[in-house]
């Protein structure tokens, strides 16, 4: 169905379902016309790519999803919306909607079940409050997909994009860049909703690593990234020493053992330096 993005053919259709918005599921509609059909094509979707969309909504981007892919597979957690959806995609024969919540869902399982030898890519407007957990079980289940493209809340896709070793990282930054390589694509306004949200939001993309860009034990490179950030104004030395539970005269050692200043602050620190505090912990 066209015009999903006209307020009056939004407000219609809802109506005759008699659907109300939900504050707790984060619902804001897009209506300006230009951010889905872009949002799809630099997604990566297209002939033999199937797609997992997470939150259709009413349909705009699966619409523009669908046109573009072999299949579309849409996790919807609202029931109310289920008809909705039958009515503004009912002119498509490659989508599926899933009533779930994916965060329980098994993707793994549904990316076998639904996307035989093809190419999955993710696309997704993403509810403000779930961005972090929806993202990061993509990442850290190691699924069999290509690139993640996502519109979250702008500060969140800055603070995901940003530099490992800027001021603007955090302990989001390092594990987004361990499992993907982020990029931002293009900002979207809070005018361009429905209801209107308080903060813009921005689209991004992380296209998925076949392997990590450090050698380190997984398991210990992230519990050092979670206690290096876990007091940000702190020292490494001084974080690491609390959130690990090491004497700071040996964390002092594994810092220089590993070329870092024992003044430095977890922003400044680079993957790989992550990554060789890590391999000394596992020497240790």
């Amino acid at each position: 169905m066209n015009n999903l993005s006209d307020i009056g053919v939004i407000k219609e259709i809802l109506g005759r379902h008699g659907f109300t918005f939900s504050k707790s599921l984060g619902q804001n509609f897009l209506i300006n016309p230009s951010v889905c059909p872009r949002m799809a094509e630099l997604s990566g979707a297209g002939k033999g790519v199937g797609v997992i969309e997470v939150g259709p909504g009413i349909g705009v981007l699966t619409n523009e999803l669908c046109k573009l892919s072999d299949k579309v597979v849409a996790v919807e957690h609202d029931k109310r919306l289920l008809p909705v959806l039958d009515e503004t995609l009912k002119e498509y024969d490659n989508i599926k909607i899933i009533n779930a919540d994916v965060l329980e869902l098994d993707l793994g399982k549904l990316i076998a079940q639904e996307f035989d030898g093809m190419d999955v890519v993710v696309c997704a407007n993403l509810p403000y409050y779930i961005t972090s957990p929806v993202i990061m079980k993509l990442l850290e289940s190691k699924l069999p997909i290509k690139a993640i493209t996502v519109m979250v809340q702008k500060e969140a896709a800055q603070r995901m994009c940003a530099k490992v070793g800027s001021r603007e990282s955090g302990a989001v930054t390092v594990a987004v860049n361990y499992y993907a390589k982020p990029s931002m694509l293009f900002g979207v306004s809070a005018g361009s909703f429905m209801p209107a949200p308080k903060v813009d939001s921005a689209v991004m993309r992380l296209d998925v690593l076949s392997q990590p860009p450090i050698e380190a034990d997984e398991k210990k490179f992230f519990s050092v990234v979670k206690a290096a950030f876990s007091q940000r104004r702190k020292t490494v030395a001084n974080s690491l020493s609390s959130g690990l539970g090491i004497e700071k005269s040996e964390v002092i050692a594994m810092i220089e053992n590993s070329g870092i200043p024992t003044n430095a602050r977890a922003e400044k620190l680079s993957m790989q330096n992550f990554a060789d505090i890590a391999n000394c912990l596992e020497k240790g």
